[in-house]
């Protein structure tokens, strides 16, 4: 009789601890640059968005597993006005993986680099990082120069509409 009881009190901690690793939580579409931020989940959705409420698109091409890309996040993720702007002026979409529209790729697949595409959906070649031969590209050093690129984006934007 014993032995039943400590197999069904080992069998019952076997399944909560199954379903306490479950519980996971989800990751966020933010995957860690701005959880405040509402980010969009597809290039397609981003389109949708940027066409409805008249806000340009801001596109993050990143990997996971990339150091370049882990260091530029942390620079965005704390700069408060960068965190502020993405949050209210832009539609906001983090890729991990590439997108089959080759307007993403300007000058050619790498990562991280950031677009910007405005709502009649052209990718903005005048509003680009400050290398010659990887435009799109920003260091964690940079967060100056994106901010005030996503300031040009929302100006510009207004300006032509």
């Amino acid at each position: 009789m014993l032995r039943w009881v400590l197999f069904a009190l080992f069998f019952g901690v076997c399944a909560s601890a199954g379903e306490q690793k479950k519980k996971a939580k989800p990751q966020s579409w933010s995957r860690g640059w701005g959880d405040s931020i509402s980010w969009v989940q597809s290039y397609e959705e981003g389109l949708s968005n940027m066409v409805k409420s008249q806000k340009p698109l801001m596109v993050i091409h990143h990997q996971i597993d990339c150091p370049f890309s882990q260091e530029l996040k942390k620079a965005f993720f704390a700069a408060k006005s960068i965190q502020k702007m993405a949050k209210e002026d832009f539609i906001m979409l983090n890729l991990v993986e590439e997108t089959a529209d080759k307007n993403l790729a300007p000058d050619g697949y790498y990562v991280p680099r950031i677009l910007f595409v405005d709502p009649s959906m052209a990718v903005r070649a005048d509003i680009a990082g400050k290398y010659e031969n990887r435009h799109y590209v920003y260091e964690p050093s940079d967060m100056a120069l994106l901010a005030k690129n996503m300031k040009k984006a929302k100006v510009l934007l207004h300006s032509e509409l």
